[in-house]
């Protein structure tokens, strides 16, 4: 062996690339995944095209037919007014998945935008963002809904903006972390080596290394977006009709619950599956897309 063989040419560690059919292997192999999934997808189709197939009008009223036990006619029965729960709790499904989506989308977009900056940026503007988000924390978050809502009034846009407005600082914060910790590692003094802008790093190098926590949070924020959305429904500040909520079914039930529990039974049934499925789903891309996390799956 001459000494040119002898010696060892050093290389790069180059990490492994995981391919898009790898990743859907991993996904499909977590219990909490498939569980969620089994739960989330009918209500979502539900949501999407359910409204299409609504057995009977959610507005129309017949007193004739007031209170009635589910029945083959009535397959969840019908409110104090006579209207059908099954077409209601249909029509519910959409405007909670609207606001759901609406309101983790525009907080997410507001929340990782100012995160990322006060993170990479640092100084000054990380000092007064931060300062911010501590002062709109320091609100219970339903409580800060209800004034948003009561300042903003009632309807769709309203509750969206108020939903989306309580989880900014917890995106904002939460990528200011990331940001922070990746910010420090070599191949981003690497790329500030080579010359590249610091805007360029920022989106093209460090917010993709960062999209899965960013990803579990905006999905296990689904749940609550529903959970808070029913509450301001409940309370009277949400919807307004010809929309119908969930709470609001809740609310107009809570009269008569005892002696006809099928009316709360349905639309709360609704809203704990929607809830248990997004968490569980969070909770399994949590597990999957962490390495300090994943177990057996």
């Amino acid at each position: 062996m001459t000494q040119a063989n002898s010696i060892v040419q050093p290389t790069l560690a180059v990490p492994h690339q995981r391919t898009g059919r790898d990743a859907l292997r991993l996904v499909m192999r977590s219990r909490l995944i498939r569980v969620g999934l089994l739960i989330c997808v009918p209500i979502a189709l539900v949501a999407a095209v359910g409204p299409a197939f609504m057995p009977y009008d959610p507005m129309a009223i017949s007193i004739k037919e007031r209170l009635v036990a589910p029945s083959a006619l009535h397959l969840m029965g019908t409110d104090n007014l006579g209207r059908d729960i099954l077409s209601r709790v249909i029509k519910g499904a959409r405007v909670s998945f609207q606001v759901g989506t609406v309101s983790v989308v525009l907080g997410l977009l507001v929340g990782v935008t100012l995160g990322a900056l006060a993170g990479f940026i640092g100084g000054a503007l990380d000092s007064v963002l931060m300062r911010i988000m501590d002062a709109i924390l320091a609100f219970p978050g339903i409580l800060l809904a209800l004034v948003l809502v009561a300042v903003l009034g009632r309807g769709m846009i309203p509750v969206m903006t108020a939903v989306a407005a309580i989880r900014i600082p917890v995106f904002a914060r939460t990528v200011r972390s990331l940001v922070l910790s990746e910010r420090e590692r070599e191949y981003i003094t690497a790329a500030r080596t080579l010359g590249q802008h610091e805007l360029v790093i920022l989106v093209r190098h460090i917010m993709p290394n960062i999209i899965s926590p960013i990803l579990v949070l905006g999905t296990s924020y689904f749940a609550q977006a529903v959970v808070i959305e029913a509450s301001l429904s409940f309370l009277g500040l949400g919807v307004i009709p010809p929309d119908v909520s969930w709470g609001t079914m809740l609310n107009d039930s809570r009269q008569y619950m005892e002696r006809f529990p099928w009316a709360p039974l349905f639309p709360g049934l609704a809203i704990s599956a929607a809830v248990l499925g997004f968490n569980l789903l969070g909770d399994g891309l949590r597990d999957v897309l962490d390495p300090r996390l994943r177990t057996t799956l």
